[in-house]
């Protein structure tokens, strides 16, 4: 009978390697979220073959597709991964010192302005840990992409996940002074029918709703942009150019509100804030570093500059 050389923990490494192989949809996917090579990729996932003996991924030049036995595999390898998880931390005692790398997505604007702050806090805090601060503002396919959470700004609409409520963003409609100037004054919802918009495609596109701050009356209209985009900087900056009036949150325009360069229009009408939102996937264990990142979030989050409590 041939020895096995293998130790468990090569054994977990190549499990876990296989694992993200499959979630992340291929070999180079999974190399660059492991941050090592295709070839060594390769390499673990042809000794995993070996020792099972069978084959578990079939491969062409354009596809990769789980044979049975992989599928099955797959199934015991996430157990066995958590369980492993699950003894290695409370053996050692880490079950509240986070460790390891946190893989997180946040909005774009949002994320490079508002967030870095607590996220320097998070890492003096926990010396053992490093974050991938993923940046863009599309919702994330956690599993494939090996995300841990999110931070979600908007509404949710994957219920497959676990969804904390943390703060809101409030929101206000401003333009250019110029712009003002050019199409006369705004003392009623009604006058915004004549001005020129710009529209956050993310949230809003071709229909505004305002809200009467004394009455609560709403005052729905269409509007057809000049501009449409999905930053939020780009509105922004499209406002101080005079293009066209804007919703935007108020954390991103309040020094230009300060210089004047910007007005807030019709302060006595307010907009739905935007719920603020941290997501992750379901799991029957997660480690201390998400665990602790979720804490973190819940503390801060509402006390941010531009962000207040949830309703």
């Amino acid at each position: 009978m041939k020895k096995n050389t293998n130790p468990a923990g090569d054994r977990i490494a190549i499990l876990q390697t296989f694992v993200r192989i499959v979630e992340s949809g291929s070999l180079s996917a999974a190399a660059a979220q492991m941050d090592t090579t295709q070839p060594t990729i390769s390499r673990r996932l042809q000794s995993l073959e070996q020792m099972l003996g069978v084959k578990l991924i079939q491969r062409t030049t354009h596809t990769m597709k789980l044979t049975d036995d992989g599928e099955r595999c797959y199934q015991h390898a996430r157990r066995l991964i958590e369980n492993w998880q699950i003894l290695e931390d409370e053996v050692s005692g880490v079950q509240d010192e986070p460790a390891g790398v946190l893989r997180v997505r946040a909005p774009h604007a949002f994320g490079q302005d508002q967030l870095i702050g607590p996220l320097g806090d998070y890492l003096l805090r926990y010396p053992q840990i490093n974050i991938e601060w993923i940046l863009n503002d599309r919702s994330p396919d956690f599993i494939p992409e090996g995300i841990d959470c999110a931070i979600h700004v908007g509404a949710i609409t994957d219920p497959s996940v676990v969804a904390i409520l943390l703060a809101e963003v409030p929101r206000i409609v401003v333009a250019a002074p110029s712009l003002l100037a050019n199409y006369g004054p705004v003392n009623e919802a009604e006058d915004l029918l004549k001005l020129p918009w710009v529209a956050l495609s993310s949230f809003y596109r071709n229909e505004v709703t305002l809200s009467d701050m004394t009455t609560g009356d709403p005052f729905r209209f269409d509007i057809t942009p000049r501009l449409s985009t999905d930053s939020l900087y780009a509105v922004r900056k499209a406002a101080l150019n005079g293009l066209g009036v804007g919703m935007v949150s108020s954390w991103v325009v309040k020094e230009d509100l300060e210089e004047g360069t910007l007005q807030h229009v019709l302060p006595g009408w307010q907009i739905a804030p935007l719920p603020i939102y941290l997501l992750y996937p379901y799991a029957s264990y997660y480690p201390a570093r998400l665990r602790k990142f979720i804490e973190l979030m819940k503390e801060v989050m509402p006390g941010l500059t531009g962000t207040q409590s949830a309703r």
